[in-house]
């Protein structure tokens, strides 16, 4: 099939990677165009972008998808269908534009977790197991009829690091997979159970904020899902702090919501409105992401000191 690939983040670059040997034709690789980040604001293109132009497929970045100019391009490319990981919403009339429609591989059983940050928000609800579907795109989001599920286990370990590399090689196979049975005529699409649906919104700054009232099992995963990337944050001493690699210690201390309760060479102790919320990564603001044992060669921590 002649295929149109859409994609931004390093997420969908396995799959883009996987369907280039397949018996799919890419003709074109739609992102989003450079933007200024990081120190000194250069421009940086898409994961996707650098992907595809390393392996010389054409690249399209396309700023508006709503523009007419941007719906005569894709036009013009006149693909049998359209690819989408983790790129963004498409207009109604986008969606029409490929003989055999536009197929979006999805990180959650759908119709659980629909939404911009599904893998995340697994993470953070304490799911024990999550996966991915590749669905035919409608143009209300994310409740298009199913095509194909994968089951993926959540190990204790993860965060939304490991858990989104392991569920884009994942992914990347399903999606292969996919194409070549919905080519042959293999797979029959089945409608969502919208009884079961449920939303994983954009993550904001706001959300990123712990609430010392919370237990630690729920801060302990929302560290998770929030790690490396925005990462979870408070305060210490007026400056922002962020926690990673965390783990929960059930019993709980004389102290109150929030504040240090025990200090060890290699972790800080928080207690929390149920047990204590244990730390071995932090960054402070400004400085690196280090491990526990390397923040308090230089910085003299006490136990008693509230955080946020």
């Amino acid at each position: 099939m002649k295929t149109v690939f859409m994609g931004n983040p390093e997420f969908a670059v396995i799959s883009l990677k996987r369907l280039i040997p397949s018996k799919h034709e890419i003709i074109a690789v739609v992102t989003n165009p450079p933007k200024r980040a990081g120190r000194g604001r250069p421009l940086k293109e898409t994961s996707v972008s650098i992907a595809a132009k390393n392996a010389q497929l054409p690249v399209v970045e396309i700023e508006d998808l709503n523009s007419e100019e941007s719906f005569e391009l894709l036009q013009r490319l006149d693909a049998d269908v359209y690819v989408v990981v983790a790129y963004r919403i498409l207009p109604e009339r986008i969606i029409s534009i490929p003989r055999l429609g536009a197929i979006n591989l999805h990180g959650s059983l759908l119709p659980k977790y629909r939404g911009a940050a599904p893998i995340q928000w697994a993470l953070i609800n304490g799911e024990t197991d999550t996966g991915l579907t590749t669905f035919i795109i409608e143009p209300k989001i994310d409740t298009g009829k199913i095509l194909l599920q994968q089951t993926v286990g959540i190990e204790e370990y993860d965060d939304y690091g490991s858990l989104a590399e392991k569920m884009s090689r994942v992914g990347a196979d399903l999606l292969v997979q996919t194409l070549d049975q919905f080519e042959n005529g293999e797979i029959k699409p089945y409608p969502q159970n919208k009884d079961g649906a449920s939303l994983a919104p954009k993550i904001t700054s706001t959300f990123t904020v712990i609430n010392w009232q919370k237990s630690a099992f729920e801060l302990h995963n929302l560290v998770r899902g929030l790690s490396p990337f925005p990462g979870a944050k408070s305060t210490l001493n007026g400056k922002q702090i962020k926690l990673y690699k965390t783990q929960v210690l059930e019993c709980d201390s004389d102290y109150g919501q929030g504040v240090v309760s025990a200090i060890e060479s290699n972790k800080i102790h928080i207690q929390t409105l149920s047990g204590q919320l244990v730390v071995h990564e932090v960054q402070l603001e400004g400085k690196k992401r280090l491990s526990v044992s390397d923040f308090l060669r230089g910085y003299s921590l006490e136990i008693g000191i509230k955080l946020g």
